[in-house]
C-alpha cells in the first residue's frame, strides 16, 4: 500500500505541511492552478528553499496583497464556517478535495466553539477565516489528493511550552484550540522542552483528520521524503518531515481482550462500552453466555491496538466488577476506506467508500441516512436503496 508518514517531532502547521507535500509532488504549478478554482483573491504564494539548523526544505508563505504579513491576524477578514464551506462548495475543485478540506475546517471550528463557548455559527475565526488558512487547508487537501495515499500515519505530535501572543492577548502553549483538537482519542501528543508554539490549530486539525494512527514509523520502503520549513528558530530544526513509501500495513496486529461478567446492570455495561470507544477501542461487543450454576451472563470483547492495552484494562477494572481479563494477539486485514458524500434526490448523503482489488463499494452512514429519512418522511430502507 502507498503510505505517507508525518514526522511531527518539531510540530506541524499549515505551511509546513504544504512545503513538505510540495517536495513530494514537485509540482507547484498544479497547486496554484487548483487553488485558482477557489476564486479567492487578495493573496499570492511564495515557495522558496530555505535552511533550518542545516536541513534544507521548502517554505511556503501566503502573502496578502495589502502587504500584511501572514502572521498578523488583526487585519484579516473574519469568516464563519458557513462562509468557508460556501467558498469551497462553489469552487470547481474535486469532490474529494472539497470533502477533506471541509472536514479539517470542521475540526478547527468545533475546537474554537468549545474554547469560546459559542455555537459553530457564531464562531468567526481570527486565524482560520483568514485567506492564508483557507489556502493552507485547501492546499493540503489538493496535494493529499494528488499523492493519493492508501494510508497516512503520524508520529506522536510534539508541542512546546510557554506563552504566545494572539488576538485575545497572551495565551499558554499548547494554545487552547490546539489542545481541544487533540482531545480526539486516537491522537497522541506530548510537550517537549522547547519554548514556543510548535503546533498551530491548523496543523493540529490537518494531522488529526489525516492520520490513521500515531506512533513510530511502520516498516516502509521509503521512495521520497519532503521537508517543510516553518518560521520559528528553535534549538531543534523547525521542519516537518513527510515520507512516502510502500507498506504492508494493510495486515496489522491487534489485541482481542475478553472477560465474563455475571453481576452487573445493562446501564453499567452500556456506559462501559461508551468509555472504551472514547479511549481508543476499535470495536466493543457483548455476547450472552451462561456461566457456572447456569447463571445468565455476558462476555465483554474488546478489539484494540497494543498501545491502548493498559488504559483499556484500567477502564474495565474501574467500571465493571471483573477481577481478571484475558487477551490474545491476532492479525486483521482492513480495506482502504474514506468518508464521502453523494447526491440523492433528497439531498446529500454521507457514505463510506471501501476499496478492494480495484472494486469500490459504497455504504451509507447510518446517522446521515436516518436524518434524510426523517426529513422526508421515508423509510430508512428507501434511503439505503438509493445507494444500491
Amino acid at each position: 500500500m502507498k503510505a505517507l508518514y508525518f514526522d511531527c517531532q518539531s510540530g506541524i502547521s499549515g505551511n509546513m505541511t504544504l512545503g513538505a507535500l510540495l517536495e513530494i509532488t514537485k509540482d507547484e504549478n498544479y497547486l496554484r492552478q487548483e487553488l485558482d478554482k477557489l476564486h479567492v483573491d487578495g493573496y499570492y504564494i511564495t515557495i522558496n528553499k530555505t535552511v533550518k539548523n542545516g536541513i534544507s526544505g521548502t517554505y511556503v508563505d501566503v502573502i496578502l496583497e495589502n502587504h500584511e504579513h501572514h502572521h498578523d491576524h488583526h487585519h484579516h477578514e473574519h469568516r464563519n464556517l458557513h462562509d468557508i464551506n460556501h467558498i469551497i462548495d462553489q469552487s470547481e475543485l474535486d469532490e474529494k478535495v472539497k470533502d477533506l478540506a471541509k472536514r479539517i475546517f470542521l475540526r478547527v471550528a468545533k475546537a474554537e466553539s468549545k474554547v469560546h463557548q459559542k455555537s459553530l455559527d457564531e464562531i468567526h475565526f481570527h486565524e482560520v477565516g483568514a485567506i492564508d488558512s483557507i489556502v493552507d487547508i485547501v492546499g493540503c487537501a489538493i496535494l493529499i489528493q494528488q499523492i493519493n495515499p492508501d494510508v497516512i500515519y503520524s508520529s506522536v505530535v510534539h508541542d512546546g511550552y510557554g506563552y504566545v501572543e494572539c488576538a485575545h492577548g497572551t495565551i499558554p502553549v499548547p494554545v487552547p484550540a490546539t489542545s481541544e483538537i487533540f482531545t480526539d482519542p486516537k491522537v497522541k501528543m506530548k510537550q517537549v522542552d522547547i519554548e514556543g508554539e510548535m503546533v498551530t490549530p491548523t496543523g493540529a486539525a490537518i494531522i488529526s483528520e489525516l492520520a490513521e494512527s500515531f506512533g513510530t514509523m511502520p516498516t516502509m520502503n521509503v521512495s521520497q521524503i519532503g521537508w517543510g520549513c516553518g518560521t520559528k528558530d528553535f534549538k531543534i530544526p523547525n521542519v516537518l518531515k513527510v515520507s512516502l513509501g510502500e507498506t504492508e500495513a494493510q495486515n496489522e496486529d491487534v489485541i482481542v481482550l475478553e472477560c465474563n461478567i455475571d453481576d452487573i446492570s445493562g446501564e453499567v455495561l452500556g456506559y462501559t462500552m461508551e468509555c472504551l470507544f472514547e479511549h481508543g477501542a476499535l470495536d466493543v461487543f457483548y455476547t450472552p453466555i451462561y456461566m457456572k450454576k447456569n447463571r445468565p451472563a455476558y462476555r465483554l470483547s474488546v478489539i484494540l491496538k497494543e498501545n491502548d492495552l493498559k488504559e483499556i484494562q484500567n477502564i474495565i477494572f474501574k467500571e465493571t466488577s471483573t477481577i481478571g481479563v484475558r487477551y490474545r494477539h491476532e492479525s486483521r486485514t482492513i480495506l482502504k476506506r474514506e468518508l464521502s458524500t453523494i447526491e440523492t434526490p433528497y439531498g446529500l448523503l454521507k457514505v463510506k467508500k471501501v476499496y478492494n482489488d480495484h472494486q469500490e463499494y459504497i455504504y451509507p452512514e447510518y446517522e446521515s441516512a436516518k436524518q434524510l429519512a426523517k426529513d422526508h418522511h421515508l423509510a430508512l430502507k428507501d434511503i439505503y436503496h438509493l445507494v444500491k
